[in-house]
Formats: C-alpha cells, structure tokens, sequence
C-alpha cells in the first residue's frame, strides 16, 4: 500500500508542479484514513492558490477526479485537499 500511496503523491505532484509559479513552497503531505482510504493535502504559496483551484474550481476537480481514478484501479480511495 505503501508503494501505491507514493505513486499516488507523485501523480498529485506531477499534476500541480507545472501549475505553480513557486515550486518551492509546494508541499504534498499524505496520511492514511483507514482501510484503503488516503487523504493527500497539497499546500501551495498563496498567489498560487488560484491558478490550483482554477475558474468554477475545474483544476482542483479534474486532479481529484485523476487521482481518484488511478487510486479505484488499486482498489482504494483517495481524497486531494488544498489546504490554505
């Protein structure tokens, strides 16, 4: 599982890097939920807080829904969060 959640962190993280102006400050944190439940928190500098969410929320969907699909193929789930 283990091995699945890292893929899971560098998709999230190949998703978001280019998006970013300050790939410094980009922080992926992950944490287990319970079984077969993965909570990814991406934290990004402020002034690339938009860019992430994108217009109506549409760049934070379609990695939640990317990252969804690839987690249901391993049979689990995952939750993507930006947090402030």
């Amino acid at each position: 599982m283990a091995d699945q959640s890292l893929d899971l962190v560098g998709l999230v993280r190949t998703l978001v890097e280019p998006i970013v102006e300050y790939k410094d400050d980009l922080e992926i944190i992950e944490s287990e939920q319970g079984e077969g439940s993965l909570l990814i928190e991406v934290r990004v500098n402020d002034e690339d807080t938009g860019k992430v969410i994108g217009r109506q929320g549409r760049v934070i969907k379609a990695i939640r829904t990317i990252a969804r699909a690839a987690a249901s193929r391993a049979g689990e789930h995952v939750d993507v969060e930006l947090l402030d």
